[in-house]
């Protein structure tokens, strides 16, 4: 969404009667605006369901500008009643204010680094020549004045002569491309426009491959959003005349293309989807003018990608018949899987390798712990790499003749350090450690294994500060995600380290949907098999409480996306396990979520609601729109949302949020903040990021009853 059209005259059909009412405060009960229903109804295999709040869902109109105004009226109201909100935000500027300085990479002649002086809204990129001074090279902080313009990707031609940069404004997941001359840092041609999930892969310095969508207008699903499309841009030329490379035909439509180049341009590789699991794989011979492109895998019952090549030797990473992931070879001129060679067989462990300075590691996520191993391009074991701890490894990745690879090491309580790591002698550096007024080892992890409903067993890491007694009266966030493949390794996070200054427990279960445990522990928390995801969830919280950790009383369940939905499908089962619920930028309406321009992908972790009967009735009997209960008390709940999200469109939260309000039948609080100029989460200015947290704390404490925090924060 581009912007909400706010009216100047109050509706009278929308809100309440009062005209200018006052504004509600933490200490007082809340007055909500009136929300228009209305008699919109759908019909499913036979069953209507009502719509009353559908018109939320245009989120151009002048009507749901005025009630987003109204809202954050009374949101903001109750916020800057908590007494110690002004406390827990200087805090967090406090403890972010250190210098975050990223891996170096280099390109052409200059080597490069991103860097972020402390409360910088945007990161800047560096370079450095040799041993001469290091200069500026891109300050996305003057993209625009408020940081609300972001970088969204940057690629470099093959010589590192030309750079190609994305830019999102206000957090959208539609992009610009400007090309620049990375010597001179001087803007080149024309920007490219209207580009959506999409990266810049080089042929050489002649031009790059990027994929896009004809754009829709407004947050209506076009008939040609399941079609995205590849093209080729020649540098100097006009992007209307872009080459068409993949997606122009029905045989060639999939929802989501991408394309990219080897690092010896020899071969372009096209990677195209129907949902967000599962690919085809296509391969053309770039030194061949003319030449067809060939299939690799013409099915999506498997994730494949090409991690190198060498000459026409194909490197290729899969999980077709093998869940965890194993690395094949095969020969370009014959690359379909008959031909296929075991290089790195599968483990019981998910696999997810890089390459760098000729090797291949192998990192391997053992329990959500990381683990490397390093091979040769012949299969060999070279060695086991020794990490600095026990936690998340990321990195690794290098072109072959680099000399020296750089890897990050963190986990919950150690803010991320760079290493450097020497390939030949399998000796590791620290190269970076961030100053930071945070000592880790006044905090312990441990990690606990539970039993779900169905008696699977499901990993949980606990964050807390040591000497914490479990008297069932710590301040919990339980934190849960539980789809698209996605994993959650341990990782610092500076907001997580106020929370456990104050005393607070972060606990964070890997549940089913998510990708620690490969293919067979995503399905099982997919479709027909969702409640699964929210079982495991509902798990965590009762472990907590049964091992005394904490009571429900002082519980906290956080989440976005689909973590979103994570939460308010928990929240709306189980009301009573937990006192505050903090649902951010979640998928809530199960039914109509594919309607939408970036959700009609999502098919393979959801179903749809025109899938089948049973589909629709397996959504709707957890979907959290529609399971809000007239006369149920509610968790404490601030659902949260951008204005410019375009991923989970806003007006999942939206509905939510006027549904939550209608049927609340306790007194806690039901809220929702909405930021403006702002996205889905990727590319948000440091200044709101800290304005966020500081009021999901404070709502979160306030609400579990503290009048003053815990414990002092530190000055």
């Amino acid at each position: 969404m581009k912007q909400f059209l706010f009216c100047l005259l109050v509706f009278s059909c929308l809100f309440s009667c009062q005209e200018d009412p006052s504004t509600p405060t933490a200490s007082a009960p809340l007055s909500y605006p009136e929300t228009k229903k209305v008699d919109t109804v759908t019909n499913y295999f036979g069953t209507e369901v009502t719509d009353a709040y559908r018109w939320l869902e245009d989120d151009m109109s002048e009507e749901t500008g005025e009630w987003v105004k109204q809202q954050n009226k009374v949101t903001f109201g109750y916020l800057e009643d908590i007494p110690y909100r002004d406390a827990l935000k200087e805090r967090l500027e406090k403890l972010w204010n250190y210098e975050k300085i990223s891996a170096p990479f280099t390109e052409g002649d200059y080597t490069y680094y991103s860097k972020n002086d402390g409360l910088q809204n945007q990161s800047v990129y560096y370079r450095v020549m040799d041993d001469g001074e290091d200069e500026v090279f891109l300050d996305p902080n003057k993209f625009s004045e408020d940081g609300t313009i972001s970088l969204g990707g940057m690629s470099f031609s093959k010589s590192g002569d030309i750079v190609a940069y994305a830019i999102s404004e206000g957090g959208s997941d539609w992009r610009k491309i400007i090309i620049m001359d990375a010597k001179t840092m001087e803007i080149t041609e024309d920007t490219l426009k209207d580009i959506k999930f999409s990266g810049m892969s080089w042929k050489g310095d002649e031009g790059f491959y990027y994929s896009s969508y004809d754009k829709p207008k407004g947050s209506e699903l076009s008939a040609k959003t399941d079609q995205h499309k590849v093209y080729f841009h020649k540098l100097g030329t006009a992007q209307s005349t872009d080459e068409l490379v993949f997606g122009g035909t029905a045989a060639e439509k999939h929802r989501y293309v991408g394309a990219s180049v080897t690092e010896d341009d020899n071969y372009l590789l096209i990677s195209a989807s129907v949902s967000t699991s599962g690919n085809k794989l296509f391969i053309k011979d770039l030194t061949k003018p003319g030449s067809p492109m060939k299939t690799i895998l013409d099915h999506t019952d498997s994730d494949t990608y090409v991690l190198d090549n060498d000459g026409s030797k194909l490197f290729l990473v899969t999980n077709l018949d093998a869940p965890n992931q194993k690395i094949v070879t095969v020969d370009a001129s014959k690359p379909a899987p008959a031909n296929w060679t075991d290089l790195i067989p599968e483990r019981e462990y998910v696999l997810s390798p890089r390459t760098g300075s000729g090797y291949i590691f192998a990192s391997y996520m053992v329990d959500a712990i990381s683990e490397v191993k390093q091979y040769d391009y012949e299969g060999k074991l070279v060695r086991e790499v020794d990490l600095p701890g026990v936690g998340s490894i990321r990195g690794f990745g290098a072109k072959a003749d680099a000399e020296t690879i750089y890897y990050s090491f963190t986990n919950y309580k150690t803010p991320g350090s760079i290493y450097s790591y020497d390939a030949e002698s399998g000796a590791s550096s620290l190269y970076r450690e961030p100053a930071i007024d945070f000592d880790p080892d006044n905090y312990e992890s441990e990690q606990v294994f539970y039993t779900s409903k169905d008696g699977t067993k499901v990993p949980m890491i606990i964050t807390y500060k040591k000497g914490m007694e479990r008297n069932g009266k710590n301040p919990t966030i339980l934190y849960g995600y539980g789809g698209f493949n996605i994993s959650l390794t341990p990782s610092f996070s500076i907001t997580n380290a106020v929370w456990m200054e104050q005393g607070g427990i972060y606990a964070v279960p890997n549940l089913r949907g998510g990708g620690e445990y490969g293919k067979a522990w995503h399905d099982a928390g997919t479709q027909l098999k969702k409640q699964n995801v929210f079982d495991d969830f509902i798990a965590a919280a009762e472990y907590l409480i049964s091992e005394n950790y904490t009571s429900s009383d002082y519980l906290a369940v956080r989440g976005g996306s689909n973590g979103g939905l994570l939460v308010g499908a928990t929240m709306t089962q189980r009301p009573d396990l937990m006192k505050v619920a903090l649902p951010a930028v979640g998928v809530l309406d199960m039914l109509r979520y594919h309607t939408f321009t970036a959700g009609a992908g999502w098919a393979y972790d959801y179903g749809t609601a025109e899938d089948s009967k049973e589909m629709f009735e397996y959504l709707k009997g957890y979907s959290p729109v529609h399971n809000v209960k007239p006369g149920t008390n509610y968790p404490a709940t601030m659902v949260t949302t951008g204005d410019h999200d375009d991923r989970v469109v806003p007006a999942h939260s939206f509905k939510f949020a006027a549904e939550l309000q209608d049927k609340q039948a306790g007194d806690n609080p039901v809220i929702i903040r909405i930021e403006t100029d702002a996205g889905h989460g990727a590319g948000t200015p440091v200044s709101k990021r800290i304005e966020q947290a500081a009021d999901m704390y404070g709502f979160t404490l306030y609400n579990m009853g503290f009048r003053e925090l815990p414990e002092k924060l530190k000055g």
